[in-house]
């Protein structure tokens, strides 16, 4: 799984600027490909992780014949056309306030299956096929097991009406696989202004 706007929070017994933070950050992560973009100084009751009021997801599919190259590791590739279409209107079964336990991971520490998805679009842009989830929060693996579930759809094997089903089910055997980590990159989170 990739983040592209990942947050963290660290307490610090001394204040330094900011961009001292940043760039000893920077020199600590390498090898690793991490780099800080961003520090900046917030009260002590910010959480990066309970204080979010919403994230969004993007998951890549490359969806052509040829495998990926420059993009091995940060999409999942698929050779056989999916129905972006199909994908899309089988996705709007899930937005809402809903027990999504067909779509949460057995690990899951999640009190409560209940979520409310606000987004779930899919769209084809060139060879890729691409889905954007946006929630306050998500249940372990949730958008994983979206896009798997999903997929089936684009492939013909399962209809609009199998997914509402999936859902009605509240049981993760009854939803489709997990889809492999290497498409889902984390590209927001949003936080209150205070």
């Amino acid at each position: 799984v990739h983040a592209l706007a990942q947050v963290a929070h660290v307490d610090l017994v001394k204040e330094f600027p900011a961009d001292t933070v940043r760039d000893a950050l920077n020199h600590h992560v390498r090898p690793h490909p991490v780099s800080v973009l961003a520090v900046e100084l917030v009260n002590e009751n910010f959480h990066a992780r309970f204080s979010a009021t919403g994230r969004a997801y993007l998951y890549r599919i490359l969806n052509r014949r040829a495998p990926p190259a420059l993009d091995e590791g940060r999409v999942w590739w698929q050779a056989s056309r999916l129905d972006a279409a199909a994908m899309h209107e089988a996705a709007q079964e899930l937005i809402g306030h809903h027990d999504f336990s067909t779509f949460r991971a057995a690990e899951c520490q999640a009190k409560s299956p209940e979520k409310t998805l606000d987004r779930l679009e899919v769209s084809r842009a060139g060879d890729e096929v691409h889905i954007v989830a946006e929630a306050r929060s998500f249940l372990h693996h949730q958008v994983r097991n979206f896009v798997g579930t999903l997929h089936l759809v684009g492939t013909g094997k399962w209809r609009v009406r199998d997914v509402a089903d999936a859902l009605k089910a509240r049981d993760r055997a009854a939803g489709g696989p997990t889809a492999p980590p290497q498409g889902l990159y984390l590209t927001r989170v949003d936080y209150a202004a205070d």
